[in-house]
């Protein structure tokens, strides 16, 4: 909902209050009772869709309206005019910066028969970013996003090793890879594991490193963040959420296109997932 009609809607509900103070609170007005209680929750629920972004499943009781199983991902780019230039992040994204040039969220249900580990193993597999594809709104193909990546043994300096262990992807883990995109070329990242259980997988990922593009910085250490949210929602079923941003001091030539935006962050999606990255149709074209 856009920012005026969201504040339409509410300045027409509270002058609907201010008009009915005595009818809704008279004794009789037998079967025509509206309580106060029913009224204020409709209004909060209005001014909460405007002030929400978006609602990753901090607690176990997921708030995210995720797709139906094995069904396209409910993506959307959200925008400033929608919440707010200074939109604060969930306290559990751990996201102390406010504000966006860019913003995606994500939220899907799919099919994995392994347990937790089969996905930690996965998500371990940094050198098997390789060659992930994505639509290019601008080329209007599918291209190599992830040219090449591998992990390193460390933030400063580090040197290129095998993939990660499952023994090293346990909660509160902090490990570094390299990876070189496909129009900001190479950059180190820190992947922070904050939970790993045998129902849920909590990590963020954050670039160390100055991105750039041509010669030009676009991102700079910091910048570039997400994080992912992977429940068990029963023996073979799993919700994924994820949010993807870009700080509000990233270079604006990146956020031009928000349909670009929307494909990378699919494009992670699918790998992590096991849907092949190129497959028809993007999320966007």
């Amino acid at each position: 909902m856009g920012n005026r009609s969201c504040r339409s809607q509410f300045a027409a509900f509270s002058a609907f209050l201010l008009i009915l103070p005595a009818f809704v609170s008279s004794p009789h007005a037998g079967g025509a009772q509206i309580s106060f209680a029913s009224l204020r929750s409709k209004s909060a629920s209005i001014v909460s869709e405007y002030e929400a972004g978006p609602q990753p499943p901090c607690e176990t009781d997921p708030t995210a309206t995720y797709s139906r199983l094995d069904e396209p991902a409910n993506v959307k780019a959200w925008s400033a005019s929608e919440i707010g230039t200074d939109w604060r992040p969930p306290a559990c994204t751990g996201w102390t910066a406010t504000g966006f040039t860019s913003l995606v969220s994500i939220a899907a249900r799919f099919h994995h028969s392994s347990a937790s580990e089969g996905l930690l193993r996965h998500i371990a597999a940094i050198s098997q970013l390789a060659g992930v594809r994505y639509w290019s709104t601008t080329h209007q193909r599918w291209q190599t996003l992830i040219k090449d990546a591998r992990a390193l043994t460390g933030a400063q300096n580090g040197q290129p090793r095998g993939d990660f262990t499952p023994d090293e992807m346990k909660q509160g883990a902090v490990l570094y890879f390299e990876q070189i995109d496909n129009l900001s070329g190479k950059a180190v990242y820190r992947l922070h594991i904050s939970q790993a259980s045998s129902n849920r997988i909590v990590f963020d990922i954050e670039n160390l490193t100055t991105m750039h593009y041509f010669l030009i910085p676009i991102l700079h250490p910091g910048d570039m963040q997400s994080i992912y949210f992977i429940d068990r929602e029963s023996e073979n079923v799993w919700r994924y959420y994820a949010i993807v941003r870009t700080g509000k001091n990233a270079n604006r030539m990146i956020a031009a296109n928000e349909k670009s935006s929307i494909n990378r962050a699919v494009a992670f999606y699918r790998h992590t997932v096991g849907i092949p990255t190129d497959q028809e149709p993007p999320a966007a074209r």
